[in-house]
């Protein structure tokens, strides 16, 4: 029986940046949710003490354990190697996710109790 319409699960192994570029990598499977967890600050303690709200780098897989590996390696690399990475997609660091919409909140109002 085949999967119809379904479509994979996607894993995206990612790197924000401040402007000052530190930067940080990390893997998810909802790249846009991440992203706006790390510019609301509790993405991680580090993206939010460094100010890292700028999607400067992203790879996907639909192979969770390909992802994982993947961020392990980048991490595993010299800041000279990750720089160059980053500068080859991206040689003006600019935020990749610059016109994604911000998460909203729930109205209040509707909530129950």
């Amino acid at each position: 029986m085949g999967r119809g319409g379904a479509r994979e699960r996607e894993y995206w192994v990612y790197v924000m940046a401040n402007i000052a570029r530190t930067i940080y990598v990390g893997v998810t499977s909802n790249l846009e949710q991440r992203v706006a967890r790390h510019r609301a600050g509790t993405g991680s303690a580090f993206t939010a003490r460094y100010g890292l709200t700028r999607l400067v780098y992203c790879e996907v897989t639909t192979n969770v354990h390909a992802a994982l590996a993947r961020e392990k390696q980048l991490k595993g690399w010299i800041r000279a190697r990750k720089l160059a990475l980053i500068e080859s997609a991206n040689p003006n660091w600019i935020d990749l996710a610059a016109d994604w919409s911000p998460e909203k909140e729930p109205d209040p109002s509707l909530r129950s109790g």
